[in-house]
Order: structure tokens, then sequence, then C-alpha cells
């Protein structure tokens, strides 16, 4: 038998670490080839790690709640597979600390990874791990009852508290996700100067359009005609007139985006957020919009995204009229330097200009609330955008598409 040492797979350019949630194997089980060992999570999507190899599971390296890098051994099979020790020499070319072979027999009769030698402590020459460093770190290892540290990660459950002075209050934990979505909204905050304009658009030729085809266009496709692609088509339009409204800052330097990627703010049933993104928008028609929005918004309420899929952005979408909001001051998706919400749509008695004169009649309108970093972006840059986007959704022509 041989030692397979699983490590946590790279998931995506930007994810560095993720949260072991829970264990779906014991130690002793026996695992079939792409059997499910364990879920993580990495930021705000769930995903779950299958064995390459046949085998037993040997040891866990961490425990539910513990974060690990990417890269990191995460848990340790035994396999008649040679696979193991091709990893080695890979870990050892990574680290500058030398092991002696009686310390790596130690560790590998306890189970201890290379990534867990890397935490311990050397007394020796050039602070290499001594026996007496290893025999000590395994005695107080085996000693200590080991108590998951508090983490910005915790998928802690949530809990119901009666409070012993005040009985007629609540106290409900924080989930993880929850804790997550605070720390960024707080961090962008304090890290962009955040400014808003509202615009109010006439989306009546769209809402019209969309009321005489939908029936048909769902049986004809079997997709459901929403009218965020419209609004996410429009807003690809302004970005490509308006292209410094796509940048980010790193440090005292603007970065300009080539590629034009959406995120959609969505809600959760649970009441959480998760943004999910349409990587290069400006690649899809109408209808093409219609399939990617529809599937990554379906697949997030179902916990089914990727984590590649919420990473990326470089421009984000809140549809606030969804539930029942008019217009709102959103807050930047970070690194990103602008956000729109979208408000609800409300019939309102206009003038209506006409070669005839001024006449009244009943329309629908919507606000636009676009929030910028007011670091990079002025007034006049924030608030034509948000104008150029209104002008695009009050010029739809219905007859062009689909």
């Amino acid at each position: 038998m041989s030692e397979y040492n699983l490590p946590l797979p790279a998931m995506g350019e930007s994810i560095a670490e993720a949260i072991i949630i829970r264990w779906l194997k014991k130690e002793g089980d026996f695992v079939k080839k792409e059997d499910i060992l364990v879920e993580i999570a990495t930021d705000k999507v769930n995903s779950e790690i299958s064995s390459p190899v046949n085998g037993i599971l040997k040891k866990k390296l961490f425990a539910p709640n513990e974060v690990a890098k990417v890269g990191n051994f995460i848990a340790i099979l035994e396999t008649e597979e040679k696979f193991s020790l091709e990893y080695i020499p890979i870990i050892e070319k990574r680290k500058k600390r030398f092991y002696s072979p009686l310390v790596r027999t130690i560790a590998k009769k306890e189970g201890i990874s290379f990534y867990e030698l890397e935490t311990i402590e050397g007394t020796g020459e050039k602070k290499r791990i001594t026996k007496k460093d290893i025999l000590e770190y395994i005695r107080i290892k085996k000693r200590n009852i080991v108590i998951p540290k508090y983490n910005r990660y915790n998928n802690s459950i949530i809990q119901n508290i009666k409070n012993k002075n005040q009985k007629n209050e609540e106290i409900i934990e924080m989930d993880r996700m929850c804790r997550i979505t605070a720390e960024h909204m707080i961090r962008s905050k304090n890290i962009s100067a955040h400014v808003t304009s509202f615009v109010e658009a006439d989306v009546t030729n769209i809402v019209k359009w969309r009321e005489k085809i939908k029936d048909t266009f769902q049986k004809n496709t079997g997709e459901k005609l929403t009218l965020m692609s419209v609004f996410v088509e429009c807003v690809v339009k302004a970005i490509k007139d308006l292209p410094m409204i796509n940048i980010s800052v790193n440090g005292t330097s603007i970065i300009k985006k080539r590629n034009i990627h959406i995120g959609l703010a969505t809600a959760l049933p649970n009441g959480n957020l998760i943004v999910p993104v349409i990587k290069n928008a400006d690649s899809y028609n109408l209808i093409g919009l219609i399939k990617i929005i529809n599937d990554l918004i379906k697949r997030a309420k179902s916990n089914q995204l990727k984590p590649e899929e919420t990473q990326g952005g470089t421009y984000t979408i809140s549809n606030i009229g969804s539930f029942g909001n008019l217009f709102g001051t959103p807050i930047i998706h970070q690194p990103q330097v602008a956000i729109l919400a979208i408000g609800l749509i409300q019939k309102k008695l206009s003038i209506i200009e006409t070669p005839k004169g001024d006449l009244i009649g009943i329309r629908h309108k919507i606000y636009l609330s676009h929030s910028y970093d007011h670091r990079v972006i002025n007034g006049v840059l924030g608030g034509c955008f948000a104008k150029k986007v209104a002008l695009y959704l009050e010029k739809f022509n219905c007859y062009t598409k689909i």
C-alpha cells in the first residue's frame, strides 16, 4: 500500500483558500475513485472534492471550519495505486527547510503532512526540526483537545439564545455568508469614496414587448423571458461608450479592463446575497444573455455555482426592484468602481412629447441608482453613464430583437 496526499485543488484565478465545511467520509472508510470526500466553501460558493483514487481514508488533515490554502494537503489516503510519491519533491522544492530522514519517518508514522511540518518551530541549526521538536509537537497535539479556531469563514449554525436579563430578546448568530458579506461591505465603504446618481428611465417599449412575446418565447425556447437581459445589454453598450467605468484601482494606478464581465447581485432563498458573473457579456446577443442569466440565477439559488463563476466581475447590476424598492444607494463590489441598482417598474402619468405637441399618458418608468468611486470617477462620468444606460433603455427597438 502507498499513500496519496490529497491537495486542495486550484478553483479559480483569484481563489487562494477555502474552508472545510464537512467530511462525507470517516477515517478508515474505503472510498472509490470519484466518491465525494469533503465539502468546501470558497468565499460564497460551496463545492465538493472527490477522491482521485481507490483507497482508504487514512487521515483528515483539516477539521471542519478550518481554512486550507490551495495546494495544501487536506487528507491522506492509502491506496495500491502509486501516486503520492510524486508530490513529495514538489513540496520540498517550495520549502527552504531541510527535514532529516528520522524526522520524515516519524512524521509519516504519525500522519503529519509536509504542510503541517512547516508549522512546527524548529530549535536546530537554521531552525531545522529535531527529533525532540517533533516528538514534543506530537505529545502536545495528542494531549490537547482541538477546538476549531474562529475565522471569517466559520459556518456557524444559527442559534436562538434566551438572554437571562432580557427575556424578550433573541440573539441570532450570523452565518458564514452573512459575515463574509458584512466584511466585504465595510471594506468597500472604507476603500471607495461612494457617490450615487439617480436617473429616471421610460421602459414602456420594453415592458410591452415582453408582455407580447413572453409566452410564445418560453414555449419555443423553454426559457423565461426576463427584463434583466435587456438591462445587461444596455449596460454593456454604455460601458463600450464610456470604458473608464470598466476599471479597477491598484494603489495610485488605474487598471482599464478590456473584458466586460457583468456581475448580477442575486438574493438567495435564505436571504443572503451572491453575485454570479457573466463573463465576456459583450459577446452575447439578447437570446444568449437570456439563457446564461437564467442558468446562473437558477444554479445560484440551488447552490450549484462553481467558485470561478462568482469571480472576476468588472461591473455589477443589482435588481432592487424585485423586492419593491424604487431606488437606493448600492455599495460597490470591490475591486470594481461602480454598481447600478435597478428599481421597481411603475406606471406613471407622464408628459409625452410629440411633433404635434405635448400629451399626457401612462408610461412605465424606473429609477436607476448608480454608485461610483469618486476617487477615480467624477460626477460627470458617473452621472453620464447612468443617463447613457437610460437612453439605451428608452431607445429599445422591439422590431430588431429576437
